[in-house]
Protein backbone atom coordinates (compact mmCIF):
# COMPACT_ATOMS: atom_id res chain seq x y z
CA UNK A 1 0.00 0.00 0.00
CA UNK A 2 1.09 3.53 -0.71
CA UNK A 3 1.97 5.98 1.99
CA UNK A 4 -1.20 8.05 1.48
CA UNK A 5 -3.55 5.11 2.08
CA UNK A 6 -5.25 4.72 5.46
CA UNK A 7 -7.27 1.85 6.90
CA UNK A 8 -11.03 2.15 6.65
CA UNK A 9 -12.98 2.34 9.92
CA UNK A 10 -16.36 3.00 8.28
CA UNK A 11 -18.12 2.59 4.95
CA UNK A 12 -20.37 4.94 3.02
CA UNK A 13 -23.21 3.06 1.35
CA UNK A 14 -24.00 4.66 -2.00
CA UNK A 15 -27.45 3.05 -2.16
CA UNK A 16 -29.56 4.54 -4.92
CA UNK A 17 -28.06 7.32 -7.08
CA UNK A 18 -31.31 9.27 -7.38
CA UNK A 19 -32.73 12.70 -6.52
CA UNK A 20 -34.12 13.71 -3.08
CA UNK A 21 -37.77 13.55 -4.17
CA UNK A 22 -37.48 10.01 -5.51
CA UNK A 23 -35.56 9.04 -2.37
CA UNK A 24 -38.48 10.16 -0.22
CA UNK A 25 -40.89 8.26 -2.48
CA UNK A 26 -38.77 5.10 -2.14
CA UNK A 27 -38.55 5.65 1.62
CA UNK A 28 -42.35 5.58 1.89
CA UNK A 29 -42.65 2.61 -0.47
CA UNK A 30 -39.95 0.54 1.24
CA UNK A 31 -41.41 1.40 4.65
CA UNK A 32 -44.74 -0.08 3.51
CA UNK A 33 -42.99 -3.20 2.22
CA UNK A 34 -41.17 -3.51 5.56
CA UNK A 35 -44.46 -3.27 7.45
CA UNK A 36 -46.02 -5.91 5.16
CA UNK A 37 -43.05 -8.23 5.78
CA UNK A 38 -43.38 -7.92 9.56
CA UNK A 39 -47.18 -8.19 9.55
CA UNK A 40 -47.39 -11.06 7.06
CA UNK A 41 -44.72 -13.24 8.63
CA UNK A 42 -45.78 -12.22 12.14
CA UNK A 43 -49.36 -13.28 11.35
CA UNK A 44 -48.12 -16.67 10.15
CA UNK A 45 -46.12 -17.17 13.35
CA UNK A 46 -49.07 -16.12 15.50
CA UNK A 47 -51.58 -18.39 13.74
CA UNK A 48 -49.26 -21.40 13.85
CA UNK A 49 -48.51 -20.94 17.54
CA UNK A 50 -52.16 -20.38 18.54
CA UNK A 51 -53.91 -23.11 16.54
CA UNK A 52 -53.02 -26.69 17.52
CA UNK A 53 -54.34 -27.91 14.15
CA UNK A 54 -51.36 -26.21 12.55
CA UNK A 55 -48.87 -27.97 14.80
CA UNK A 56 -47.65 -30.21 11.98
CA UNK A 57 -44.19 -30.60 10.40
CA UNK A 58 -45.12 -28.49 7.35
CA UNK A 59 -46.19 -25.50 9.46
CA UNK A 60 -43.30 -26.05 11.86
CA UNK A 61 -40.88 -25.48 8.97
CA UNK A 62 -43.02 -22.58 7.70
CA UNK A 63 -42.67 -20.91 11.09
CA UNK A 64 -38.89 -21.15 10.81
CA UNK A 65 -39.06 -19.68 7.30
CA UNK A 66 -41.13 -16.79 8.68
CA UNK A 67 -38.53 -16.17 11.41
CA UNK A 68 -35.75 -16.11 8.79
CA UNK A 69 -37.69 -13.66 6.61
CA UNK A 70 -38.36 -11.31 9.54
CA UNK A 71 -34.74 -11.47 10.71
CA UNK A 72 -33.34 -10.92 7.21
CA UNK A 73 -35.61 -7.91 6.62
CA UNK A 74 -34.75 -6.41 10.03
CA UNK A 75 -31.06 -6.79 9.18
CA UNK A 76 -31.10 -4.95 5.83
CA UNK A 77 -34.21 -2.78 5.40
CA UNK A 78 -33.68 -0.33 8.33
CA UNK A 79 -30.20 0.48 6.99
CA UNK A 80 -31.69 1.01 3.55
CA UNK A 81 -34.28 3.41 4.98
CA UNK A 82 -31.60 5.33 6.92
CA UNK A 83 -29.57 5.71 3.72
CA UNK A 84 -32.59 7.13 1.90
CA UNK A 85 -33.10 9.76 4.61
CA UNK A 86 -29.39 10.47 5.28
CA UNK A 87 -27.33 9.39 2.24
CA UNK A 88 -24.09 10.72 3.74
CA UNK A 89 -24.40 8.80 7.04
CA UNK A 90 -21.71 6.07 7.17
CA UNK A 91 -21.83 2.62 8.73
CA UNK A 92 -19.01 1.48 11.00
CA UNK A 93 -16.67 -1.32 9.96
CA UNK A 94 -17.90 -3.52 12.82
CA UNK A 95 -21.52 -2.76 11.95
CA UNK A 96 -20.88 -3.58 8.30
CA UNK A 97 -19.23 -6.91 9.13
CA UNK A 98 -22.08 -7.80 11.49
CA UNK A 99 -24.70 -6.97 8.87
CA UNK A 100 -22.89 -9.01 6.22
CA UNK A 101 -22.50 -12.00 8.58
CA UNK A 102 -26.19 -11.95 9.56
CA UNK A 103 -27.36 -11.60 5.96
CA UNK A 104 -25.26 -14.61 4.89
CA UNK A 105 -26.44 -16.64 7.89
CA UNK A 106 -30.12 -16.01 7.15
CA UNK A 107 -29.68 -16.54 3.39
CA UNK A 108 -27.88 -19.87 3.89
CA UNK A 109 -30.46 -20.99 6.45
CA UNK A 110 -33.35 -20.19 4.09
CA UNK A 111 -31.69 -22.19 1.30
CA UNK A 112 -31.45 -25.22 3.56
CA UNK A 113 -34.95 -24.79 4.99
CA UNK A 114 -36.45 -24.81 1.49
CA UNK A 115 -34.74 -28.16 0.85
CA UNK A 116 -36.08 -29.53 4.13
CA UNK A 117 -39.58 -28.32 3.26
CA UNK A 118 -39.43 -29.98 -0.16
CA UNK A 119 -38.39 -33.24 1.54
CA UNK A 120 -41.32 -32.91 3.94
CA UNK A 121 -43.76 -32.52 1.01
CA UNK A 122 -42.08 -35.44 -0.80
CA UNK A 123 -42.65 -37.75 2.16
CA UNK A 124 -46.21 -36.46 2.72
CA UNK A 125 -47.31 -37.04 -0.88
CA UNK A 126 -45.14 -39.92 -2.07
CA UNK A 127 -45.18 -41.93 1.19
CA UNK A 128 -48.34 -40.79 3.04
CA UNK A 129 -48.74 -44.00 5.08
CA UNK A 130 -45.20 -43.70 6.46
CA UNK A 131 -45.29 -39.93 6.94
CA UNK A 132 -45.94 -39.92 10.69
CA UNK A 133 -43.18 -42.45 11.32
CA UNK A 134 -40.61 -40.70 9.11
CA UNK A 135 -41.31 -37.04 9.97
CA UNK A 136 -41.33 -37.36 13.74
CA UNK A 137 -40.91 -34.25 15.88
CA UNK A 138 -37.37 -35.35 16.73
CA UNK A 139 -36.51 -35.49 13.01
CA UNK A 140 -38.19 -32.13 12.34
CA UNK A 141 -36.33 -30.37 15.16
CA UNK A 142 -33.05 -31.95 14.05
CA UNK A 143 -33.55 -30.83 10.44
CA UNK A 144 -34.47 -27.27 11.49
CA UNK A 145 -31.53 -26.97 13.91
CA UNK A 146 -29.15 -28.38 11.30
CA UNK A 147 -30.31 -25.76 8.80
CA UNK A 148 -29.68 -22.94 11.29
CA UNK A 149 -26.31 -24.27 12.47
CA UNK A 150 -24.97 -24.91 8.96
CA UNK A 151 -26.22 -21.50 7.84
CA UNK A 152 -24.33 -19.74 10.64
CA UNK A 153 -21.17 -21.84 10.19
CA UNK A 154 -21.00 -21.16 6.43
CA UNK A 155 -21.38 -17.42 7.08
CA UNK A 156 -18.70 -17.63 9.77
CA UNK A 157 -16.24 -19.11 7.24
CA UNK A 158 -16.70 -16.08 4.97
CA UNK A 159 -16.32 -13.69 7.91
CA UNK A 160 -13.11 -15.36 9.17
CA UNK A 161 -11.58 -15.16 5.68
CA UNK A 162 -12.61 -11.53 5.23
CA UNK A 163 -11.57 -9.99 8.56
CA UNK A 164 -7.77 -10.33 8.05
CA UNK A 165 -7.97 -8.37 4.76
CA UNK A 166 -6.77 -4.77 4.66
CA UNK A 167 -9.27 -2.14 3.52
CA UNK A 168 -8.22 1.22 2.18
CA UNK A 169 -9.75 4.14 0.30
CA UNK A 170 -12.15 4.85 -1.17
CA UNK A 171 -14.63 3.82 1.51
CA UNK A 172 -17.65 4.11 -0.78
CA UNK A 173 -19.62 0.84 -0.97
CA UNK A 174 -21.69 0.55 -4.12
CA UNK A 175 -24.68 -1.11 -2.49
CA UNK A 176 -27.62 -0.43 -0.20
CA UNK A 177 -26.26 -2.74 2.51
CA UNK A 178 -22.99 -4.57 3.27
CA UNK A 179 -23.09 -7.31 0.64
CA UNK A 180 -20.00 -9.54 0.62
CA UNK A 181 -18.96 -9.08 -3.03
CA UNK A 182 -19.33 -5.30 -2.76
CA UNK A 183 -17.20 -5.30 0.43
CA UNK A 184 -14.50 -7.44 -1.19
CA UNK A 185 -14.09 -4.88 -3.99
CA UNK A 186 -12.85 -2.35 -1.42
CA UNK A 187 -10.09 -4.60 -0.07
CA UNK A 188 -6.53 -3.56 -0.96
CA UNK A 189 -5.37 -7.17 -0.87
CA UNK A 190 -5.70 -10.34 -2.91
CA UNK A 191 -9.32 -11.53 -2.58
CA UNK A 192 -9.06 -14.52 -4.91
CA UNK A 193 -9.53 -17.06 -2.09
CA UNK A 194 -12.54 -15.13 -0.76
CA UNK A 195 -14.17 -15.03 -4.19
CA UNK A 196 -13.56 -18.75 -4.71
CA UNK A 197 -15.12 -19.49 -1.32
CA UNK A 198 -18.15 -17.31 -2.15
CA UNK A 199 -18.63 -19.27 -5.37
CA UNK A 200 -18.08 -22.61 -3.60
CA UNK A 201 -20.52 -21.65 -0.87
CA UNK A 202 -23.09 -20.54 -3.43
CA UNK A 203 -22.78 -23.82 -5.31
CA UNK A 204 -23.09 -25.85 -2.09
CA UNK A 205 -26.19 -24.05 -0.74
CA UNK A 206 -27.82 -23.00 -4.02
CA UNK A 207 -27.08 -25.30 -6.96
CA UNK A 208 -27.02 -28.58 -5.02
CA UNK A 209 -30.15 -27.85 -2.95
CA UNK A 210 -31.93 -26.42 -6.01
CA UNK A 211 -31.51 -29.63 -7.99
CA UNK A 212 -32.41 -31.71 -4.91
CA UNK A 213 -35.60 -29.68 -4.58
CA UNK A 214 -36.42 -30.04 -8.29
CA UNK A 215 -35.93 -33.83 -8.08
CA UNK A 216 -38.21 -33.99 -5.04
CA UNK A 217 -40.95 -32.10 -6.88
CA UNK A 218 -40.60 -34.27 -9.97
CA UNK A 219 -41.39 -37.29 -7.77
CA UNK A 220 -44.18 -35.31 -6.11
CA UNK A 221 -45.70 -34.40 -9.48
CA UNK A 222 -45.66 -38.05 -10.57
CA UNK A 223 -47.35 -39.04 -7.29
CA UNK A 224 -49.99 -36.29 -7.66
CA UNK A 225 -50.93 -37.53 -11.13
CA UNK A 226 -51.65 -40.94 -9.61
CA UNK A 227 -54.02 -39.59 -6.94
CA UNK A 228 -57.55 -40.83 -7.67
CA UNK A 229 -59.38 -38.24 -5.58
CA UNK A 230 -59.92 -34.99 -7.46
CA UNK A 231 -60.05 -32.96 -4.24
CA UNK A 232 -56.88 -34.58 -2.88
CA UNK A 233 -55.08 -34.03 -6.17
CA UNK A 234 -56.11 -30.37 -6.26
CA UNK A 235 -55.01 -29.79 -2.64
CA UNK A 236 -51.64 -31.46 -3.17
CA UNK A 237 -51.03 -29.60 -6.42
CA UNK A 238 -52.00 -26.25 -4.82
CA UNK A 239 -49.55 -26.71 -1.95
CA UNK A 240 -46.70 -27.86 -4.20
CA UNK A 241 -47.24 -25.13 -6.79
CA UNK A 242 -47.00 -22.57 -3.99
CA UNK A 243 -43.75 -24.11 -2.79
CA UNK A 244 -42.35 -24.15 -6.33
CA UNK A 245 -43.11 -20.42 -6.75
CA UNK A 246 -41.07 -19.60 -3.64
CA UNK A 247 -38.25 -21.94 -4.67
CA UNK A 248 -38.11 -20.45 -8.16
CA UNK A 249 -38.06 -16.86 -6.89
CA UNK A 250 -35.48 -17.50 -4.19
CA UNK A 251 -33.03 -19.79 -5.97
CA UNK A 252 -33.43 -18.07 -9.35
CA UNK A 253 -32.37 -14.63 -8.13
CA UNK A 254 -29.66 -16.01 -5.81
CA UNK A 255 -28.06 -18.19 -8.52
CA UNK A 256 -27.94 -15.24 -10.95
CA UNK A 257 -26.23 -13.11 -8.29
CA UNK A 258 -23.62 -15.52 -6.95
CA UNK A 259 -23.17 -18.41 -9.40
CA UNK A 260 -23.45 -16.67 -12.78
CA UNK A 261 -20.08 -15.28 -13.98
CA UNK A 262 -19.52 -11.67 -12.95
CA UNK A 263 -19.32 -10.40 -16.53
CA UNK A 264 -22.68 -11.89 -17.56
CA UNK A 265 -24.80 -9.24 -15.80
CA UNK A 266 -24.02 -5.56 -15.11
CA UNK A 267 -23.14 -4.74 -11.48
CA UNK A 268 -26.07 -2.32 -11.14
CA UNK A 269 -28.48 -4.98 -12.43
CA UNK A 270 -27.29 -7.46 -9.81
CA UNK A 271 -27.59 -4.81 -7.10
CA UNK A 272 -31.25 -4.21 -7.92
CA UNK A 273 -31.83 -7.94 -8.27
CA UNK A 274 -30.57 -8.35 -4.71
CA UNK A 275 -33.01 -5.62 -3.68
CA UNK A 276 -35.82 -7.79 -5.06
CA UNK A 277 -34.33 -10.85 -3.36
CA UNK A 278 -34.04 -9.25 0.09
CA UNK A 279 -37.17 -7.08 0.05
CA UNK A 280 -39.84 -8.71 -2.10
CA UNK A 281 -39.18 -12.40 -1.34
CA UNK A 282 -39.83 -12.03 2.44
CA UNK A 283 -43.00 -10.08 1.63
CA UNK A 284 -44.28 -12.62 -0.91
CA UNK A 285 -43.45 -15.77 1.07
CA UNK A 286 -46.40 -15.47 3.51
CA UNK A 287 -48.81 -14.79 0.63
CA UNK A 288 -47.58 -17.63 -1.57
CA UNK A 289 -46.87 -20.21 1.12
CA UNK A 290 -49.44 -19.72 3.83
CA UNK A 291 -52.09 -17.02 3.58
CA UNK A 292 -53.58 -18.59 0.42
CA UNK A 293 -53.64 -21.99 2.13
CA UNK A 294 -57.18 -23.03 3.12
CA UNK A 295 -56.07 -24.33 6.52
CA UNK A 296 -54.38 -21.03 7.38
CA UNK A 297 -57.33 -19.05 6.02
CA UNK A 298 -59.68 -21.13 8.18
CA UNK A 299 -57.56 -20.47 11.25
CA UNK A 300 -57.46 -16.75 10.50
CA UNK A 301 -61.27 -16.61 10.12
CA UNK A 302 -61.80 -18.47 13.39
CA UNK A 303 -59.43 -16.10 15.20
CA UNK A 304 -61.18 -13.02 13.79
CA UNK A 305 -64.64 -14.39 14.64
CA UNK A 306 -63.48 -15.25 18.15
CA UNK A 307 -62.17 -11.71 18.60
CA UNK A 308 -65.47 -10.21 17.41
CA UNK A 309 -67.59 -12.31 19.77
CA UNK A 310 -65.36 -11.75 22.80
Amino acid sequence: MGGNQTSITEFLLLGFPIGPRIQMLLFGLFSLFYIFILLGNGTILGLISLDSRLHTPMYFFLSHLAVVDIACACNTVPQMLVNLLHPAKPISFAGCMTQMFLFLSFAHTECLLLVVMSYDRYVAICHPLRYSTIMTWKVCITLALTSWILGVLLALVHLVLLLPLSFCGPQKLNHFFCEIMAVLKLACADTHINEVMVLAGAVSVLVGPFFSTVISYVHILCAILKIQSGEGCQKAFSICSSHLCVVGLFYGTAIIMYVEPQYESPKEQKKYLLLFHSLFNPMLNPLIYSLRNKEVQGTLKRMLEKKRTS
